[in-house]
């Protein structure tokens, strides 16, 4: 990694670094599709696409953050 790389990463804020969203996002996709599965709630099946594409546009974006 170059200095000027090295440089640009260290200006973004320590939450916004990769591991912590990729993390949010990788945990969204599973709710959402722990909710696709269960049996019990319509409620919860009928937002499980809107959740799994929510983590699916996150981990895409996230995927592009700094280390």
């Amino acid at each position: 990694m170059t200095q000027r790389t090295a440089d640009r990463a260290s200006r973004w804020p320590h939450w916004l670094r990769r591991g912590a969203c990729e993390a949010i996002a990788m945990a969204l996709i599973g709710l959402g599709v722990v909710m696709l599965m269960q049996p019990l709630s319509v409620l919860l099946y009928s937002y499980s696409f809107v959740t799994i594409l929510v983590g699916t546009l996150g981990f895409v974006i996230v995927s592009h953050f700094p280390d």
